[in-house]
């Protein structure tokens, strides 16, 4: 998309570029490391822009749509996280600016904001996944604490995490939507079990935690009992709206020309000039835009006070399936180059065979398999199209 800057937004984005380059000064690249991400996350601190989707009254800068549309692209660009926090920073804060309480403000929010504590979300439950309705984990009110007994499943990063946010059943309602409540664990006390889960790639990035009468105190409900459903819709449509992908898909689909441009296509000249795969790149790219501009008018409606509602749906829905798509051409670029890379191949060779990207995007399209299933699987999100947008 083409989007016109001021003079004030052009001197953002190069405020933004010497920050990056100050952080991670070339030919340096961010790798991911516990290090790399300290370094970034102490930039960040500095110049008051760890907490960048904060409101201003809970220490965020007050960007623009237009100034976090810039920092995505900027920061995807360079291969960095737009922040470090994980789920605590991008999804469970938002929530406690909304519903939690002053003292779980005070207690959480610093320890999230300075990256002292990690966060998992527990939500979906055998036989509860994209019927979250259906969960069957129960909390039942003991004095002072809440006796958790139950079961998640698909947990991403409990294996690492301090605390998990979970939504629990506290009560069998005729609507079942009525008897869950939404509640704050730590993840060390007694009864809590974690089990991993191996998925196709070959990472351990998924759990199975039980709990087997797992006690949290009263003080960390978030919300009233029996709304958790209300509390975890606002947090999945924060969750969906930072689902869309823009940046990366932008990054990718200049990556995937610049590596088709070096590689042959059917008719003897580079693959980017072939008809076919230049037909399909083109209505990707235009998908794209289209795409870019719902995302900053999403942005808009939210930097003024709005709430993401059902075009969280229509960007996570649309960003899946475009992210998807720029990982199925780089799999095409790499031809007989990816097959080293799947995951049913044993002892891959020590050394790259074939471009150095394609260990790298072949990886990226095995992941991006699952962003079809997180965060509401690709129905859920029909459904409530249909339902919010289409009144069908």
């Amino acid at each position: 998309m083409d989007l016109s800057l001021t003079e004030t937004e052009r001197l953002f984005r190069k405020e933004v570029r010497d920050l990056i380059a100050t952080a991670f000064p070339p030919p340096e690249r961010y790798d991911g490391s516990p290090d790399h991400e300290q370094r970034w996350h102490q930039a960040l601190l500095a110049r008051g822009w760890a907490a960048n989707k904060w409101p201003t009254a809970f220490g965020g800068p007050g960007w623009t749509a237009t100034q976090h549309f810039i920092w995505e692209r900027e920061v995807t660009a360079a291969g960095l996280p737009p922040q470090v926090g994980g789920m605590g920073m991008g999804m469970l804060a938002p929530i406690l600016f909304a519903y939690g309480s002053p003292e779980q403000q005070d207690r959480f929010l610093p320890d999230i904001l300075h990256n002292r504590t990690r966060w998992c979300q527990g939500y979906s439950e055998p036989g509860a996944g994209s019927d979250l309705a259906s969960l069957r984990t129960r909390a039942v009110l003991d004095g002072g604490d809440y006796v958790i007994s139950g079961e998640k499943v698909w947990t991403s990063g409990a294996h690492r995490a301090d605390w998990m946010f979970c939504l629990t059943r506290t009560s069998d309602e005729a609507r079942r939507q009525d008897g869950i409540t939404f509640l704050l664990v730590d993840m060390r006390s007694p009864g809590v079990t974690i089990f991993p889960i191996i998925s196709l790639d070959g990472r351990h990035a998924f759990n199975r935690v039980t709990f087997d009468g797992v006690r949290t105190p009263v003080g960390n409900r978030v919300g009233r009992e029996g709304e958790g459903w209300t509390v975890a819709k606002g947090l999945l449509t924060h969750e969906r709206t930072g689902q869309a992908f823009v940046s990366l898909s932008t990054d990718l689909l200049g990556r995937i020309r610049d590596a088709a441009a070096t590689l042959p296509g059917t008719d003897g000249g580079a693959l980017l000039d072939d008809p076919g795969f230049g037909r399909r790149l083109a209505l990707a790219d235009i998908e794209l835009q289209a795409l870019a501009a719902t995302e900053l008018r999403t942005l808009s409606e939210v930097s003024a006070g709005g709430a993401p509602g059902a075009q969280s749906s229509v960007l996570k829905l649309k960003g899946t399936d475009i992210v998807q798509r720029m990982t199925e051409f780089f799999v095409e670029c790499a031809g007989p180059y990816a097959a080293p890379w799947f995951p049913e191949v044993a002892g891959p060779a020590p050394d790259d065979i074939g471009p150095h990207w394609a260990r790298r995007e072949v990886t990226r399209y095995f992941e991006g398999r699952a962003a079809s299933i997180a965060g509401g699987s690709d129905e859920i999100q029909r459904n409530i199209i249909a339902k919010q947008v289409l009144r069908l």
